[in-house]
């Protein structure tokens, strides 16, 4: 009974950790995919944007590593390589933690952040090249114009006052649309500053969800393996 029950602790730590690796592999994707969407809006974001991507994607190879050691020692039931791999699960555990507190902790000074590069970076629309396009795809692609108002851009073009740029158009190319009097019709009102922090958020709320889900695989991972590791220390005690 005793050797029946190992041996299914041992399956269910070895298919606990291939989901473990296969999770280890979509971080990774997932971390690659996302610092490829935030590179675009890093001008907005600072370090903040690509650091977060890419400390995804570092723990998603540590993940994946981890893991695979998970699987080896479970089929060949080393004690040294199931004890690394538990100290390691718990080492991923607090680390997930103290990255949750700490994004919490700071999310305003990020949302602040964004908020400040984005006015900054407005200011220089009509000097810049880089920048115009910037502001330019980025109200495109998010549908929304201004930093925290469409009407952020009264002013900007000194011939036109009253008009915005052509990429807060609805319907670009049609006369008159970026006619600040046509908002309702014509004009994107969402400001930018809420559409960039809700893009964020989908994504951040994705990651949440995934982390969860991880947490999850890691605790019964790291209560199969210790179960595994006792089995294997009793083996040699009888010996």
């Amino acid at each position: 009974m005793v050797e029946g029950t190992a041996s299914c602790i041992k399956y269910l730590m070895f298919i606990f950790n291939f989901i473990f690796f296969i999770f280890g592999l979509g971080i990774i994707v997932g971390g690659s995919l996302t610092l490829t969407l935030y590179s675009e809006y890093v001008d907005f974001t600072g370090n903040t944007g690509t650091a977060i991507p890419i400390a995804l994607i570092c723990i998603g190879v540590f993940i994946f590593l981890t893991g695979f050691f998970g699987c080896c020692g479970a089929v060949k039931e080393n004690y040294c390589m199931l004890g690394t791999y538990a100290f390691i699960m718990v080492l991923l555990l607090i680390l997930e933690l103290a990255a949750g507190i700490s994004g919490y902790v700071l999310r305003d000074d990020i949302d602040k952040l964004v908020d400040d590069n984005m006015t900054d970076l407005q200011k220089e629309y009509n000097s810049s090249t880089s920048t115009q396009q910037l502001f330019d795809n980025m109200q495109k692609n998010l549908e929304c114009c201004g930093v925290d108002n469409y009407t952020d851009w009264m002013g900007y073009n000194m011939s036109h006052p009253d008009m915005v740029p052509e990429s807060c158009c609805m319907k670009p190319g049609t006369a008159g649309c970026n006619q600040v009097g046509s908002a309702t019709l014509d004009i994107y009102t969402k400001p930018c500053y809420n559409a960039l922090k809700d893009l964020l958020l989908r994504n951040i709320g994705i990651i949440a969800g995934v982390a969860i889900g991880i947490a999850v695989i890691e605790i019964f991972g790291i209560a199969f393996g210790c179960c595994l590791m006792r089995k294997i220390k009793n083996e040699y005690e009888t010996v």
